[in-house]
């Protein structure tokens, strides 16, 4: 049954945005290439968009068992995955590249997942997506996303087969990531 929900729209960044139960995120260290989202971390998920940087229009439910699955044709195929969900509070934040940004409305009330304490502290995240444009760029591309949060004991992950191009593009994030900072420091002289 829907316990909760929340309609509103973020102002993306470059890199999608990340959404779970930690406000304490930093960049994944991989990108789910191929897929819509994929862990940030144990309490979160990164969920690549469509559009880059411009508007998304997000509604976030929370649930107190499984939902039906939208019967909706114009969604693309839902993706899950599970989350800890130790602190129970949804956080979202938006991706642009070396920031990371709170982006859940002030005048939006927190979402919270009901628990009780005989549960495990998990949760299940479904996420649906849908872009009136689908070639990926900047402004508006009528992108909007559901996403499905309701307590539950971790599962294997759904999500769409990977390509060898995908697996490419996961190994060149990842080999970024991995690359040497140049320095740029230089040493003076004392003077004296």
């Amino acid at each position: 049954m829907l316990v909760h929900e929340a309609h509103f729209t973020v102002d993306l960044g470059e890199s999608g945005y990340l959404i779970g139960f930690t406000e304490h995120d930093d960049y994944p260290d991989e990108m789910p290439y191929g897929w819509r989202c994929g862990p940030a971390g144990p309490s979160s998920a990164v969920v690549l968009t469509t559009t880059d940087t411009g508007p998304l229009h997000l509604t976030v439910q929370i649930h107190d068992s499984e939902p039906a699955s939208e019967a909706d044709d114009a969604w693309e195929p839902a993706e899950e995955l599970s989350v800890q969900a130790e602190s129970g509070r949804v956080h979202l934040a938006t991706l642009d590249p070396g920031d990371i940004t709170d982006a859940w409305p002030e005048e939006e009330p927190p979402l919270s997942l009901p628990t009780s304490p005989e549960q495990e502290p998990w949760a299940r995240m479904r996420l649906y997506c849908h872009a009136d444009d689908p070639e990926a760029g900047i402004g508006d591309h009528g992108e909007r996303h559901l996403i499905q949060l309701w307590p539950a004991p971790p599962t294997d992950p759904i999500h769409p087969a990977l390509t060898d191009e995908d697996r490419q593009a996961r190994a060149e994030y990842t080999a970024g990531l991995a690359g040497t900072v140049e320095d740029y420091t230089t040493e003076y002289p004392p003077q004296g």
